[in-house]
């Protein structure tokens, strides 16, 4: 019985932690993306050259 209950506390603190990390890569992710879309449209606004 201690064997089980201390499986289920590790998949649940593992479970814990996977949504902690990929809730806040979700959110870094979302702020890479505005960043970039930024930039461009500042590269567009300038006249620069296309990247490429």
């Amino acid at each position: 019985m201690g064997n089980l209950l201390n499986a289920v506390i590790v998949l649940l603190i593992i479970g814990w932690l996977i949504g902690f990390v990929g809730y806040n890569l979700g959110g870094i992710f979302h702020l890479l993306l505005v960043v970039a879309l930024i930039s461009i449209l500042i590269r567009i606004i300038q006249g620069k050259r296309p990247i490429g």
